[in-house]
C-alpha cells in the first residue's frame, strides 16, 4: 500500500500546487459562451466580469479528466518554461519573478508544495527496495503506539458523535482524526515491513530539553525514522522561513534587495534541490556512482542563482556561495532538530 500512497500524494501535491496557481496571462482556446453560465452577464472576454467564473464550461467526461492531468502535470504549461531556468538559469527564473513577470512562470509557492510531495512520494517509493527488516523490539514500540493511536481515536470519535448530536462544528475533531488514522494506517504497515534498519544514535551531547526527549527513541530508530519522515512532510514548509536569514546575511545593508526578494530566492532554490534530490534518488537505484556527483551540483547552482538574481561579480557570487553552503548545512541541522523534536514528543 506504501507504493500507491507515495503515487498519491505525488498527484495531490500537483492539485495542491495547482490551487495555489491560478491561470495567468493564459487564454482559453475553447469555444466562449456569450453569456455567463452563472449569473448570465453578457461575456465580453474568458472570464465573467460579474461574478469571476470561467466563460466555458466543460460538460465531458474525458474533458473533466483531461483538466485534472493537465492541473496536476503542466500547470498549464508553465512548468515547462520554469523548470529549465531553473536548472541551468536560476538566478534569471528568480529576478524575472521579482520583478513581476508572474504570468509566464509557475509561482515559487505552488512549485514548492508539488516538489515537497513529490520527494517524499519517491522517497516513498523507493524507501520500500532498502533497509533492513524492523527488529522485533521496535515492532513491539510500534504496537504499543498503535494501540495508542487507536485509543485516541474512539475517544475522538465518541467526542465527534456527541457533537454531532448537540449541532456542534466537528472541524477540529475531523482534522485529529484525519491526522492520527494516517499515522495509525502507517505505523500498521511499517512495522511489519521494511523500516529505517539499525541506527546509530547518541544524544550525550545534545540539549536536555531535547536529549531527554528523545532519549525513548534511541532504542526504537525506526519509529523515531518514521516519524521524522511524517513531520518532515507536514513541516518541510518551515525550511523557507529557517533559510531566509541566512541569505539576508549575505546581504545585510542592500536597499535593493529585500526580505521577499529573498524569500522567493530561497523557496525556488529549495525546489531545485529537492528535484535534485528526487533525481539522485531515481539514479541511485542503476548507479549510486553516478548519483554522488549531484554533491557537487549545489555550490554550481547556488552561484548562478545569486549572480543572476543579485547582479554580482564573479567573487561576490563566489564567496556567498561557498557561506550559503555553509549556512545550509546549518539550516538543515536546524530543521533536523525541529523534526527531532517534534518526533519525539509526539
Amino acid at each position: 500500500m506504501g507504493e500507491f500512497e507515495a503515487v498519491a500524494d505525488a498527484v495531490t501535491g500537483g492539485v495542491v500546487g495547482r490551487a495555489v496557481e491560478p491561470k495567468a496571462g493564459e487564454g482559453d482556446t475553447h469555444r466562449l459562451e456569450s453569456n455567463c453560465l452563472n449569473c448570465g452577464a453578457p461575456l465580453a472576454g474568458p472570464f465573467c466580469h460579474e461574478c469571476g467564473q470561467h466563460a466555458h464550461v466543460h460538460r465531458t467526461l474525458s474533458a473533466f479528466f483531461h483538466d485534472f492531468l493537465h492541473g496536476v502535470l503542466h500547470f498549464e504549461g508553465k512548468i515547462w518554461r520554469t523548470l529549465p531556468l531553473l536548472v541551468w538559469r536560476p538566478g534569471e527564473l528568480t529576478r524575472r519573478y521579482i520583478d513581476g513577470q508572474r504570468a509566464s512562470f509557475v509561482s515559487p509557492i505552488a512549485l514548492f508544495l508539488f516538489c515537497v510531495f513529490l520527494t517524499f512520494a519517491v522517497m516513498g517509493l523507493t524507501g520500500n527496495m532498502f533497509g533492513s527488516e524492523t527488529s522485533a523490539e521496535a515492532r513491539k514500540d510500534m504496537a504499543a503506539d498503535l494501540q495508542k493511536d487507536r485509543t485516541r481515536i474512539a475517544e475522538l470519535e465518541k467526542q465527534r458523535a456527541e457533537a454531532v448530536k448537540s449541532g456542534a462544528s466537528t472541524e477540529g475533531i475531523d482534522d485529529q482524526l484525519n491526522d492520527l488514522r494516517s499515522e495509525a494506517t502507517a505505523l500498521e504497515a511499517f512495522k511489519d515491513q521494511k523500516g529505517a534498519g539499525a541506527v546509530a544514535l547518541d544524544w550525550s551531547g545534545m540539549p536536555g530539553w531535547l536529549g531527554s526527549g528523545v532519549e525513548r527513541a534511541r532504542k526504537n530508530p525506526e519509529l523515531l525514522f518514521y516519524k521524522l519522515k511524517t513531520n518532515a512532510y507536514k513541516f518541510g514548509w518551515a525550511l523557507i522561513p529557517i533559510s531566509v536569514p541566512f541569505v539576508w546575511l549575505l546581504f545585510p545593508f542592500s536597499r535593493r534587495s529585500k526580505l521577499y526578494d529573498h524569500t522567493v530566492f530561497v523557496t525556488y532554490s529549495l525546489c531545485f534541490m529537492m528535484l535534485l534530490l528526487v533525481a539522485g534518488t531515481l539514479i541511485g537505484l542503476v548507479s549510486s556512482t553516478v548519483a554522488s556527483l549531484a554533491w557537487f551540483v549545489p555550490p554550481i547552482h547556488m552561484y548562478r542563482q545569486i549572480r543572476g538574481t543579485y547582479d554580482t561579480s564573479r567573487w561576490g557570487a563566489i564567496w556567498r556561495s561557498f557561506a550559503l553552503t555553509i549556512f545550509a548545512f546549518i539550516a538543515i541541522g536546524l530543521f533536523a532538530s525541529l523534526l527531532v523534536a517534534l518526533g519525539a514528543f509526539d
